[in-house]
């Protein structure tokens, strides 16, 4: 059996949409659809309740909004197929793709990642921002995450191997390359969204990188500290200089190298500070969702 995972938050809209569509690419394949209400304010719970009316299709509805990477979790712990498929539930990851997916998997692929080949009509400057962000999520991880998504199918080993890593603060797109096992790629192009709006923003998309790269790297703390090395090399030669009777209108050169030395110091601090408060929230221990209702007879709440 294929497991489908996936995330919901205010997709009212794309619930029954998505179940048709994923039930029409799996025709013929013993399947389950779990959606994973993150905490949804509209009526995306209402219509998952509906659509859970197919024995096939489980719902599950968190107390409040824990984020996607809780709800990929959730959706993964729940999943009893031999393999499972994360994507999201406005159809900007094609099901058309996931028979092809089954197929590496079914030919030894322990992990089939959907590779973008197009971003299709996604707005540039949200295109910009995504590869920025994968770029970055490249250098910090050692993993090529170009053109990296979370439309992925994992087999149990790797389901298994994912889950077995506990932190609070997991990125799923980087985990799943992380556990290793023998991984195959299957491109496809965006779709357009054809209902409702995204609900990335500039802002969480920043902080979405901020957390993630905190999880998997510790590079900026390293950042820091040469920047700071070079700024004191910077003033260790105006020094020298001053020394050797150079005219450097030594006030200004001086204050200047100061305020720097000021700036990557303190820059320094926040940057500490932030993964301070990372391991504050991991050794916490906090669960990393609350489940509120669940659809299956067995774990209603």
């Amino acid at each position: 059996m294929i497991s489908i995972v996936i995330p919901a938050f205010n997709e009212e809209e794309n619930i029954f949409p998505a179940a048709e569509a994923v039930c029409g690419a799996l025709k013929g394949e013993e399947h389950e659809i779990i959606f994973v209400d993150d905490g949804s304010t509209d009526e995306s719970w209402s219509e998952i309740l509906r659509a859970a009316e197919d024995p096939n299709i489980r719902g599950i509805r968190f107390s409040r909004n824990f984020g996607k990477e809780a709800a990929i979790r959730a959706g993964l712990e729940a999943a009893s197929g031999e393999a499972a498929v994360v994507m999201d539930c406005d159809l900007q990851h094609p099901p058309a793709v996931i028979p092809k997916m089954i197929e590496k998997w079914r030919g030894g692929a322990k992990v089939v990642e959907g590779k973008k080949s197009s971003r299709g009509s996604e707005r540039p400057a949200h295109g910009a921002l995504a590869g920025i962000f994968n770029s970055l999520m490249s250098r910090a991880t050692g993993f090529d995450m170009t053109g990296a998504s979370d439309f992925i199918l994992l087999d149990r080993r790797a389901i298994d191997a994912v889950l077995s890593y506990g932190e609070q603060g997991s990125f799923f797109r980087a985990l799943s390359q992380f556990v290793g096992f023998r991984a195959e790629e299957v491109e496809y192009e965006v779709a357009a969204r054809e209902r409702g709006r995204g609900k990335w923003t500039f802002k969480k998309l920043a902080g979405y990188a901020l957390r993630n790269v905190a999880s998997f790297s510790s590079l900026p703390l390293y950042i820091s500290f040469f920047a700071g090395g070079a700024i004191s090399l910077i003033g260790l030669v105006l020094l020298i200089l001053g020394l050797c009777g150079a005219n450097l209108e030594s006030f200004t050169a001086g204050i200047s190298v100061v305020i720097i030395l000021a700036g990557i110091i303190l820059a320094a601090i926040g940057v500490l500070g932030f993964y301070v408060s990372r391991i504050y929230e991991e050794i916490k221990g906090r669960p990393k969702y609350i489940i509120s209702e669940d659809t299956d007879e067995r774990n209603r709440i």
